[in-house]
């Protein structure tokens, strides 16, 4: 069962495009400094945190986006993919660098003009000025749109006047605001001539030289948060504070010295999702950087689910291993199966985001790819680092709630990312909303006879419907996809139609429900949009499951060794079966799937599972982490040696013979021996039986 595998061979599939610059990213964790440890307290927790800044800054990571002019190589991924992976040194110094150089540093890089990079970018990305991403507001969080602070043109003075112009405006949540930064990018509504041009971004200094607020800048600090107690986070308010004209990062919107506004584009709306969609590198790390969390909880578990024994079955002296125990196999196996997954699709994301930055392939179809796929993968991805931590966390019992294993202290830091860089909810809905446009689009141009086929197979669905024979275990899909005619539930053609079709499903029908909203008010509009909210949501979630299960299956195809393709296959069906046996209500409602089918899946995963355990060590070998990345005692083999105490110890205490018999034992003994003494009573009783006879006949 157990497969002859290269942990190092498939750790080059899983680091991929970009693995010299994710080693170079986890070498951080080899730095103490760059450790948090619970025990300290906040300022010095902080303080540690902004040391690892420093070091990240010395990696040379962050000028490597930067055009060459500007001593960098404008390779974009390359900065990202070493980037996340200083989650294996904290999550806070992961999001403290993310915001200083991904964030401040980006928003300076893709808003700002060539003057602006010559006087900002290089000491933001080198580390020298630190700075904020000062967007969300405690009114406004995801609803960019909406921020309420101010930036109004004086043309005498030839100053923007910034201003908070009531409490729910002021921005909240800041990194490095409470204690740490010099600068902000501040984004609110630009007011010029009268007119508000909607959210535009300037610098605007806020502190001194001395670490004071400048005139006009209160500052508060956010203080203790459920989790990253190494980010500085706080709240910053204006009080009519001025910066020169030169101030506005002005890729996308410019003011003259008198006050005239001009914009490369046109529409209101596009500028302002251009200006957000050049920031998307937030939600591309914050994805991989899940993935990453999620590889070491999984590597602590793992380790410590084959060394610790509980509970004795088949020996007095040995105890059963966690992982030959089937439902912990259930519980850690698709685990690491859907981290291999996401980690695969990732590295399409990070293809994606490189074409498009670096201007290999900046087209609006492949930017509108990029921006959906970072958009869903970072809110799965999320929403997968808790699921996963949680589960590891159970799986190793006590010691698993211990801080010096980590997993608690992963769990609270990575609670925050479900919401940083938009909620999830939200920006799944974003997802929805662009693959309903492709839906449209797609429709738009289907001829006559195209619409008739698929106006002929609704109907033909709904009369199977209606007639029952889809509850008589025919399933719709053995109607109208071929590939659903292979019998076994292990078919990578059945996994791949289930989930497209389910998804396909969705789309057309969520564009058939929302369809009389072209004709409505637009309150009533919004009021239909909010009765299909849930869907939406749901189809969103579809298509990402589709996205991952699709890398992993492309990159099954691409394996040349037969042991590693065997186990990138079984990672592919246990992650497949997996999402059907999550989704098996939708499938067997309507009727994608016959209950026949429906009943291979627990028994096929149990198979499955037991065959990924048994080479799990070699799974978790392949994240590529060392014991300074894990940094959990109970992942050092420290319970392998007290297994062993404890087995050399009973069979020795076993072997002497003032060893203390157990009240069990002796109740068993003392029943055989009565036993045993009824039976020879008994057949003395029977040896006597003739004489007796012969005698009563006289």
């Amino acid at each position: 069962m157990k497969l002859n595998l290269d942990p190092q061979a498939i750790n080059s599939v899983l680091d991929g495009r970009w693995a010299a610059a994710r080693r170079r990213g986890r070498e951080l964790a080899h730095e103490s400094i760059t450790h948090e440890d619970p025990a300290d307290d906040l300022e010095t927790t902080r303080a540690r945190t902004l040391t690892g800044v420093g070091l990240m800054a010395d990696t040379g990571l962050p000028m490597v986006s930067l055009p060459p002019e500007m001593g960098g190589r404008n390779e974009h991924a390359t900065n990202v993919a070493g980037f996340e992976e200083t989650v294996t040194a904290s999550p806070s110094l992961q999001i403290k660098a993310g915001v200083q150089f991904g964030l401040f540093g980006g928003a300076i890089l893709h808003l700002g003009d060539s003057e602006q990079h010559e006087k900002w970018l290089v000491d933001a990305q080198q580390g020298k000025l630190l700075g904020s991403f000062a967007m969300t507001e405690i009114g406004h969080g995801s609803d960019v749109a909406s921020v309420a602070t101010t930036a109004t043109y004086d043309p005498e003075a030839e100053e923007f006047v910034i201003h908070t112009p009531f409490r729910a405006a002021t921005k909240e949540y800041i990194g490095n605001a409470a204690r740490d930064a010099r600068a902000a990018v501040v984004f609110a509504q630009l007011i010029t001539a009268g007119v508000n041009h909607g959210v535009h971004a300037l610098f605007v200094p806020i502190r001194d030289e001395a670490g004071e607020p400048v005139p006009g800048v209160s500052i508060e600090d956010d203080a203790f948060k459920g989790g990253l107690k190494g980010v500085d986070n706080g709240r910053i308010a204006f009080d009519e504070v001025r910066v020169p004209r030169a101030n506005l990062l002005n890729r996308y919107g410019a003011v003259t010295a008198e006050g005239t506004y001009s914009s490369p584009i046109e529409s209101p709306g596009r500028r302002f999702f251009t200006m957000l969609g050049t920031l998307v590198q937030g939600r591309v790390s914050l994805d991989g950087a899940s993935i990453v969390a999620s590889k070491i909880a999984l590597d602590i578990a793992v380790r410590y689910g084959l060394e610790r024994k509980q509970f004795n079955s088949v020996s007095d002296i040995h105890e059963t291993t966690l992982l030959d125990y089937q439902q912990h196999q259930r519980r850690l196996m698709p685990a690491i199966a859907e981290v291999y997954a996401s980690a695969l699709a990732h590295e399409k994301l990070l293809t994606s985001f490189e074409e498009v930055f670096s201007g290999s392939d900046d087209s609006e179809e492949n930017r509108a790819l990029l921006e959906t796929r970072a958009a869903g993968f970072k809110a799965d991805s999320t929403w997968m680092a808790l699921d996963v931590i949680q589960e590891c966390r159970e799986a190793c019992g006590g010691a698993g709630f211990m801080a010096e294993n980590r997993l608690v202290g992963l769990r609270a830091d990575l609670d925050v990312y479900a919401t940083f860089e938009g909620d999830n909810t939200v920006l799944l809905q974003l997802v929805g909303k662009r693959i309903l446009g492709d839906y449209a689009k797609e429709f738009a141009h289907l001829d006559v006879g195209g619409a008739a086929r698929f106006i002929g197979t609704q109907a033909a669905e709904h009369t199977l419907y209606r007639t029952g024979l889809a509850n008589a275990g025919l399933a719709i899909s053995d109607v109208f996809t071929r590939n659903l005619s292979d019998k076994r539930i292990r078919s990578g053609r059945l996994q791949r139609s289930l989930l497209e079709t389910r998804l396909e499903v969705m789309v057309s029908g969520l564009a058939q429900a929302l369809r009389p909203a072209t004709k409505m008010s637009t309150a009533d509009a919004a009021e239909l949009f909010n009765s299909q909210q849930h869907e939406f949501i749901e189809m969103a979630r579809a298509y990402v499951e589709l996205e991952k299960w699709k890398a992993l299956d492309e990159a099954m195809r691409e394996q040349e060794d037969a042991d590693q393709a065997k186990v990138f296959r079984r990672l592919r069906d246990t992650y497949g079966l997996t999402l059907i046996e999550k989704h098996v209500g939708w499938h067997l409602m309507y009727g994608r799937l016959p209950m026949l089918r429906a009943r291979q899946l627990t028994e096929t995963l149990n198979r499955l599972c037991a065959k990924l355990a048994a080479n799990a060590l070699d799974l978790v070998d392949a994240f590529g982490y060392e014991d300074v990345h894990r940094r959990a005692t109970i992942a050092t083999g420290i319970e392998a040696k007290r297994q062993t105490e404890a087995a050399d110890y009973y069979r020795h205490a076993r072997a002497q013979q003032d060893f203390p018999i157990e009240e069990k034992q002796l109740r068993k003994a003392a029943k055989a021996a009565a036993k045993t003494e009824g039976k020879a009573a008994g057949k003395g009783s029977a040896g006597k039986g003739p004489a007796r006879k012969a005698k009563a006949a006289k």
